[in-house]
């Protein structure tokens, strides 16, 4: 009995030149809301059977248009939150690691317990997805499930249940873009990636356009 969980990041914020971490309950920006209509009915083709979304307000405004086009009701997961990152939560952006490029290294190294205070490290994120992530695959053993969540936590998902993978393999995931999805297949015990970080084509040439006008407000789910 296979189960496929499609794991999405959130649509870009209103203020994506910042580091936002669970400190930041930030809105999507015009574009992040874009790139959710953009992607609603790309979730939707693929029949989830559920929908799950961390209760930060980005990842929930992205869940709720994939909840319009698949007719799904949204359930919300509020460990499935972005990781804690003290301080650093709305610091200038400076490349994907920028803003804590030691602390990564020394997760690479092996030190996954490593965090600054007042942050969470790798170990500390484990503890709180896992036993999540476990929860659902098991309630929709043998369905698809779509979950809505944050880069860090995607990554540490990936890395921790994929077969083959750890923490080392951080680099080699590639960037978690805005909508993109990772897709998971397994038993319940062993899985496998069917694709990681993936951006359908309908969000890429969304992302090429220069400047995006502001959709309707989306109606309550």
């Amino acid at each position: 009995m296979t189960t496929r969980v499609l794991l999405i990041r959130h649509g870009e914020t209103a203020k994506p030149e910042l580091f936002h971490g669970y400190e930041s309950d930030i809105d999507l920006g015009v574009r992040g809301y874009a790139q959710a209509e953009a992607l609603a009915p790309v979730i939707a083709a693929l029949k989830p059977d559920a929908l799950i979304s961390s209760g930060m307000l980005r990842a929930v405004r992205t869940a709720e248009a994939i909840s319009r086009a698949s007719g799904l009701p949204l359930r919300i997961e509020p460990e499935l939150h972005e990781r804690k990152v003290g301080s650093l939560s709305g610091m200038p952006v400076k490349g994907e690691f920028g803003v804590w490029p030691d602390t990564l290294a020394r997760w690479l190294n092996g030190e996954t317990g490593h965090a600054p205070e007042g942050m969470e490290s790798f170990d500390d994120l484990a503890r709180r997805l896992l036993p999540v992530w476990d929860r659902l695959t098991a309630e929709f053993a043998g369905k698809t499930v779509a979950i809505v969540a944050h880069g860090i936590v995607i990554r540490v998902i990936l890395l921790s249940v994929l077969e083959g993978y750890n923490v080392a393999d951080w680099p080699k995931l590639g960037r978690v873009q805005n909508v993109s999805v990772s897709e998971l297949t397994g038993d319940g015990r062993h899985w496998k990636a069917a694709r990681i970080g993936e951006v359908p084509e309908e969000v890429r040439r969304l992302n090429e356009t220069p400047e995006i006008q502001p959709p309707e407000a989306p109606k309550p789910v």
